[in-house]
């Protein structure tokens, strides 16, 4: 069993931490989330060097391991930070790419048939793009949901409305990104999504544990099969 096996079963999605920051706080966040439930923990920090979200991720893969080896830990556009990681012996499981990063069957290619990988959409033009490469991709992100000051896409929000004909469009999982709120976990399950992305929810909460819990009550207590 690889490090990247280790815990696998079904790719829970429902509760999807993206961090912020490179601090012990980005750490410590990401173990609260995973104990409390969070299936994955995406490591982002758009201005870290290549050497920092190498160290950064294997602190993050360490904590999450230890409080949920289940939690599935990515990386944000690197592909090539996550092979490092793996290289290291972390718990890093894959890697999320948007449209301008790696292409996906390189990043396959790279890190291997059991990494998972997620890709950046949200248009139906851009689902429809993702569906073609399904079998390469395990999910897609899909927003913004709202308008958010974390990452500006250029796209317009989607609003609960307009997730129900993204989700028809694919057979992939689709998470929901985009200041999203613990409050709207359960409107947006009902839009047929797979999970929620959720990064200053969590990352500035209080008792990031309890963000966890709301957000997969609104999901429902079971995990996907």
């Amino acid at each position: 069993m690889t490090i990247a096996d280790a815990g696998r079963g079904p790719l829970d999605l429902r509760c999807y931490l993206v961090t912020s920051g490179t601090g012990r706080r980005t750490v410590e966040v990401a173990a609260a989330a995973a104990g409390a439930g969070a299936g994955v923990v995406q490591v982002r920090a758009k201005d870290a060097s290549a050497a920092e979200l190498l160290e950064l991720t294997c602190a993050v893969a360490e904590a999450v391991g230890a409080a949920n080896p289940a939690t599935r830990v990515l990386v944000d556009d690197r592909a090539d930070v996550a092979w490092a990681a793996r290289r290291r012996g972390a718990a890093v499981h894959g890697v999320h790419l948007g449209q301008d990063d790696l292409p996906v069957e390189a990043a396959r290619e790279l890190l291997g048939p059991e990494a998972v990988i997620g890709l950046t959409t949200g248009t139906l033009k851009l689902v429809r793009s993702a569906e073609e490469l399904r079998g390469v991709i395990d999910y897609v992100g899909a927003g913004p949901f709202r308008l958010t000051p974390t990452k500006d896409s250029g796209r317009s929000p989607l609003g609960v409305a307009g997730y129900p004909k993204l989700v028809a469009a694919t057979g992939l999982p689709i998470v929901a990104i985009g200041d999203v709120t613990p409050a709207d976990a359960a409107a947006l399950a009902g839009t047929g999504v797979a999970g929620v992305a959720l990064v200053r929810a969590l990352m500035a909460a209080a008792e990031p544990g309890a963000v966890v819990r709301e957000v997969l009550a609104g999901f429902g207590a079971q995990c996907p099969s």
